[in-house]
């Protein structure tokens, strides 16, 4: 099987304005610790432990990981199932099944003249490796048994190594591990995550994690989180130490042709008449947070990013700027989970709606789970990564005002 070469995936948008997609990138993820999470991997088993750090905090600012001084505020958005959760309640499913259900979205195939299945890639990817190759689950049904199917068993090795890297060390835990579908016990939240908290706070970076989630894991992933940052986990117990504050109260977002409603407890904004108020509201929100989105309304609009998760960006605003990691992120606005909108001016309540093409890795991150699992600076190194190309971004954006 042939695969095209994988493009580097920092390169900003075209300056022709065309937000010309990249070719297929693939994100077989290598060994916990390596330094190019989006980098095409070398193998296709890796293989536990690896270079983490002290207990909690984060390997990156090392020589082969030096950090750079940034004063914008992070307001990271973060959706929670197959992003920092390998499960989901609202579909019953555990870690296995869960996992096998997102290997069947990354790994492509088509069916040939004689209408058997066959594959295009040896390697699960982001992005389909050729134009006529489409994945596995837009075809079948089975995918939550994906790597037990006929067609799906070739991954089974892949499968077991990233089930390996998930499974939790020592004695189970109420809170902070799951019971799996065979009997083992996971990771509830992925250690990546809990990197992230640790090292942004090493960093004394300024920075909001926002939950943003169509499913129904976002009260309980709210009070796990708070008891992690109360030294409760026993791998993290130095977040104790992070002293970030977390809202339990659960937010909605909800939308209409006219307007995007934000409402948490007794707090309610609009993004009527002006959408700057809602942009204002979560810039301001401080520690950590959660809002659950409006799935009929995503479902409504054929679950193309007309009707997604909104998020607003202002390339005007020098303080603060929003990344979204969501798995359901697509190149392809009619396949994308994220209504992307974009400020024309400064202070002004002008904006229009972006392809998601022009803000892809640079405030919208498909996320990547299998380099989550493998890689605990996966969340750290991403958002660096991002912030390098915003700058590019923004460097286009006043040329092309500017012209």
């Amino acid at each position: 099987m042939s695969r095209e070469e994988a493009p580097d995936p920092s390169r900003p948008p075209r300056e022709d304005g065309s937000g010309e997609a990249p070719r297929a990138q693939e994100m077989t993820p290598s060994p916990p610790g390596s330094p190019q999470p989006m980098e095409p991997a070398k193998s296709l088993d890796p293989q536990p432990g690896g270079d983490q750090g002290a207990e909690g905090q984060p390997s990156v600012g090392s020589p082969e990981h030096p950090l750079h001084i940034r004063t914008k505020k992070l307001v990271l958005h973060m959706d929670i199932n197959n992003t920092i959760l390998v499960s989901d309640s609202a579909t019953h499913q555990g870690p296995v099944a869960a996992l096998n259900s997102y290997l069947s979205t990354v790994c492509w195939g088509k069916f040939n003249q004689e209408g058997e299945w066959q594959w295009l890639s040896e390697f699960p990817s982001l992005q389909p490796p050729s134009p006529d190759a489409s994945s596995f689950s837009s075809n079948f049904d089975c995918h939550t048994s994906f790597t037990s199917s006929t067609q799906g068993s070739c991954f089974q090795t892949l499968f077991s190594s990233y089930l390996q890297l998930l499974e939790w060390p020592g004695q189970p835990d109420a809170v902070f591990s799951v019971q799996g579908e065979n009997g083992r016990h996971y990771h509830r939240v992925l250690p990546a995550f809990f990197k992230l908290l640790a090292g942004l706070c090493q960093q004394g970076r300024r920075f909001a994690i926002i939950f943003r989630t169509f499913g129904k894991d976002l009260i309980s992933l709210l009070q796990t989180t708070h008891n992690a940052l109360h030294g409760q986990h026993p791998q993290f117990s130095s977040l104790k130490e992070v002293m970030l504050p977390v809202d339990l109260r659960p937010g909605k977002v909800r939308c209409s042709p006219n307007k995007v409603m934000v409402s948490r407890g007794k707090e309610m904004v609009s993004s009527w008449p002006d959408a700057r108020v809602v942009y204002n509201y979560f810039s301001a929100i401080e520690g950590l947070a959660g809002f659950q989105d409006h799935f009929d309304w995503w479902a409504k609009n054929n679950f193309s990013s007309q009707g997604g998760k909104p998020l607003w960006v202002d390339p005007c605003d020098p303080e603060v700027q929003h990344i979204c990691f969501d798995d359901n992120i697509r190149l392809q606005d009619k396949d994308s989970i994220i209504h992307p909108q974009v400020f024309l001016g400064q202070g002004g309540q002008e904006y229009c709606t972006v392809p998601t093409s022009e803000l892809y890795n640079i405030c919208l991150v498909q996320n990547d789970l299998l380099q989550a699992i493998a890689n605990p600076d996966y969340f750290l190194m991403t958002v660096n990564q991002c912030e390098e190309r915003y700058d590019q971004y923004l460097s286009k954006v006043q040329a092309d005002r500017g012209s």
